[in-house]
């Protein structure tokens, strides 16, 4: 299934993850996580872009944890 970003395919990839909702960017995470696992039965090397891809990820989604966490106690 393909999506259309709203964004250039130049634009910075933090960019395009702060686009997606929270289902869409767990699904990225997990293709993310198939990709290296196949690329590194082939090369046995760690990618340098997979390891850009789950950071970038990973603290996203930490930042909208925090942000729930931080509206609920004001709530």
């Amino acid at each position: 299934m393909a999506n259309m970003f709203p964004y250039p395919e130049d634009a910075p990839l933090h960019m395009q993850i702060k686009s997606l909702g929270d289902d869409e960017l767990l699904d990225f995470w997990e293709e993310t996580q198939f990709l290296e696992r196949f690329l590194e039965d082939d090369m046995q090397t760690r990618n340098q872009a997979s390891m850009q891809y789950e950071r970038l990820i990973l603290q996203e989604l930490q930042l909208r944890s925090c942000r729930r966490c931080i509206s609920e106690r004001r709530a």
